[in-house]
């Protein structure tokens, strides 16, 4: 179990629906609001926020890097999108008025002084910085819950990180992720959600899901996910690398609530329900007699056989017990075997 604030994600619930705003405000301050006041309204009980400091998060060298989504070199792109520490905390605090929670990401060591700061209550780890050892261990060291997501990270990698958050003894989950924006249907490699509940069974498992709607998200929920993690905007028709990769206010209240949906769905045992119950008694069959039966006679094929409704003495699965018995009453063709008529 973890919680973030009063929020809590654990096996007896639905999947937690964390929208992730990322930098889908390219930086403007007005426009991130925009979008948390969008996640209120499809119902979501958190944003997720991305926290840059590009000075502590990329050399000179990321000026050479292209992202294939964008048009800007990533350390432009990433410094035109970032909020300074007034505006982040501005944006925390209209956040929790709306009755939410704020958490982020931190990629550098000072994001991770931020948010410290800023008193956030989790810290979501990205894949990129899930094999980014020396930023793991200073992160555990503030000792916050942590969601962590797994992409690009084979078996080994991650089995090495998870042995360092346990050594720190830190609440964390884990979110299997593929890192292409936006991933097709045949990216999603969902199978893998198994294979990491089966080796981490005490861990929470989840998914951040890049795809451009909510179909890989649905079928997660089946295999065991208690979050999913979406790239979310307020209207498509914002610029931005991620946009394609996200979805919009419609596409959030839909997977709030059909997440719940199936949740329930897959919940119940495999036994009648209450409300089948008047259903059985018309749907099923009972023993009846196909022709007239006289006092002394004995129940044969030729004599038997069974139709519905389902409220008699004896249902469908006691006729071949019922071969050979002698009837103590006559009884009519088309009715009923009765207890009182053996």
């Amino acid at each position: 179990m973890i919680n973030i604030g009063k929020i809590i994600i654990d096996n007896k619930k639905p999947p937690l629906i964390i929208p992730e705003m990322g930098i889908n405000h390219s930086g403007s301050f007005s426009q991130a609001i925009e979008i948390i006041r969008s996640a209120k309204r499809a119902g979501a009980l958190l944003i997720k926020n991305q926290t840059h400091i590009v000075n502590d998060e990329y050399s000179m060298e990321a000026k050479k890097l292209v992202p294939k989504n964008a048009n800007k070199n990533i350390y432009d792109l990433i410094k035109d999108c970032s909020f300074s520490i007034e505006e982040e905390y501005k944006l925390k605090n209209f956040t929790e008025k709306l009755g939410m929670e704020y958490i982020s990401t931190p990629f550098s060591r000072a994001a991770v002084d931020r948010l410290v700061k800023l008193k956030v209550k989790l810290f979501k780890i990205g894949s990129g910085e899930f094999n980014n050892i020396p930023l793991i261990e200073y992160v555990c060291k503030q000792h916050k819950p942590l969601i962590l997501s797994t992409g690009m990270n084979n078996l080994k990698q991650i089995d090495k990180t998870v042995s360092i958050l346990k050594k720190y003894k830190i609440k964390f989950a884990l979110n299997h992720c593929t890192n292409i924006y936006p991933s097709n249907y045949s990216q999603a490699r969902l199978n893998f959600i198994s294979k990491l509940k089966k080796i981490y069974p005490k861990t929470i498992i989840g998914l951040s899901d890049h795809s451009s709607d909510n179909l890989t998200s649905y079928a997660s929920i089946p295999l065991g996910v208690k979050m999913i993690e979406k790239h979310f905007v307020d209207s498509k028709k914002r610029k931005g690398p991620d946009i394609s990769s996200s979805i919009d206010e419609k596409g959030l209240r839909e997977l709030i609530n059909n997440s719940k949906n199936i949740f329930n769905a897959l919940k119940n045992k495999n036994e009648i329900l209450k409300d089948e119950k008047s259903v059985a008694n018309f749907a099923f069959a009972s023993v009846v007699a196909t022709k007239d039966i006289r006092k002394g006679e004995i129940l044969t094929k030729k004599n038997i056989w069974v139709k519905r409704p389902g409220n008699g003495d004896f249902d469908a699965s006691k006729y071949y017990k019922l071969l050979g018995k002698k009837i103590k009453k006559n009884i009519n063709n088309n009715t009923q075997i009765k207890k009182k008529d053996i």
